[in-house]
This record gives structure tokens, C-alpha cells and sequence, in this order.
């Protein structure tokens, strides 16, 4: 029996870092100190854990790119993300957009914990992971802003690489089934676990 050659990374994965970004930066305008406490699509999250946890990822996605590596050890936690997260949020994603757009992002490997990750599908990664965040965001403010259909519809095509549909607990639920005709951003959030509809 042969084995199924791998699923190849799409060419354009690093290219979604960009707009979703300046999706999450958009979504986290909304954000008040009063709305801070509301629940999120993330079990057992507020939104003030949310935006916490989410800066934490962009620290660390910035961290790779303008260092080659990324540690396991977090940082120590500086005062504006506990006292602000949303402006903390919208700082640390304005700086990984910095780095990422700078030239000397330039290196192919990203370094974690000895081994090494292509910087495409850490750029990739990057771009689920705040897209996805900023959808809970937008949820959790009220809005409902969807995932722009051109950027969903890139990270729908990176998404099952990065995720896998088995042993993905306890990072992400198991797949919400949604309609075939479902915008591409509802594909996306339900792919990860979350509820479109609710």
C-alpha cells in the first residue's frame, strides 16, 4: 500500500496575512472597556481573555518572523495588555504587519523549539489565527462582521493543513456542519469549531 503523497501548501497562503490583519485591526475598533466582560465563541472566554490571549499569539508570530525563532517560554505580561487589551491587540498586530512587510523578513525558516517551520506557513498560520479572533471579536462586540469572502476563502484552503479534523482537542471543537451554501467566512468559522448562526 502507498502512502497518499502531502496535501502541498498553496502558494498564496503567506499572502493572507495582509488583509487579515487589517480585518482584525477593523473588528477591534468596536471594542470599549464596557464590552470587555461579554462572552466569546471560545468556551469559558470573556472577550478580555480573548483579546489577552490573541495579543500573546501575535507577540509570539512577531517574534518569529523578526527573530528566526520563537520561544516556548512566554513573556512577561507588560502593563498595556493587562489594562488595555484591545489597544494591546491593535499594537502587537500593527507590529507583526510591520515586521512581516519589512524586508528583512526575508528568511525561509522559522525556528520553534529546534525545529524548523517554513516562514510561508507560519505567515499562514498567523493569517487563520487573527482572521479567526478577530470573527470571535466581531461576535462578541455584536457586530457580526464577516470574514471578507476572498479572505476566507484563502484561509478555507489553508485551514484542514493547519488543523487537522482529528485530535484537535483541546485547541479547537470538532466541525460545526453548516449549509453547502454557506458564505465562505461561516465555512471557516465552523470548520474551527464555532456556531455561525448563533
Amino acid at each position: 500500500m502507498t502512502q497518499a503523497a502531502p496535501t502541498p501548501w498553496p502558494a498564496d497562503g503567506a499572502q493572507l496575512l495582509e488583509p487579515s490583519i487589517g480585518y482584525a485591526l477593523g473588528v477591534v475598533l468596536a471594542v470599549t472597556p464596557e464590552l470587555l466582560s461579554r462572552p466569546t465563541p471560545c468556551p469559558e472566554w470573556d472577550l478580555r481573555m480573548l483579546l489577552r490571549h490573541a495579543s500573546e499569539s501575535l507577540a509570539a508570530f512577531g517574534e518569529g518572523i523578526e527573530a528566526g525563532r520563537v520561544g516556548l517560554d512566554p513573556a512577561a505580561e507588560d502593563g498595556d495588555l493587562a489594562a488595555d487589551p484591545a489597544r494591546a491587540f491593535r499594537d502587537r498586530a500593527r507590529h507583526l504587519l510591520d515586521a512581516w512587510t519589512s524586508p528583512g523578513h526575508q528568511r525561509q525558516v522559522i525556528e520553534i523549539a529546534g525545529c524548523p517551520l517554513a516562514v510561508s506557513v507560519m505567515a499562514g498560520a498567523a493569517a487563520l489565527e487573527v482572521a479567526v479572533h478577530g470573527w470571535d471579536v466581531s461576535r462578541a462586540c455584536g457586530q457580526r462582521q464577516p470574514i471578507p469572502r476572498t479572505l476566507a476563502t484563502g484561509l478555507l484552503a489553508i485551514a484542514p493543513l493547519l488543523v487537522p479534523r482529528a485530535g484537535r482537542h483541546p485547541l479547537f471543537a470538532a466541525p460545526v456542519t453548516v449549509p453547502a451554501t454557506a458564505a465562505p467566512g461561516d465555512q471557516l468559522a465552523a470548520f474551527l469549531g464555532r456556531a455561525p448562526r448563533e
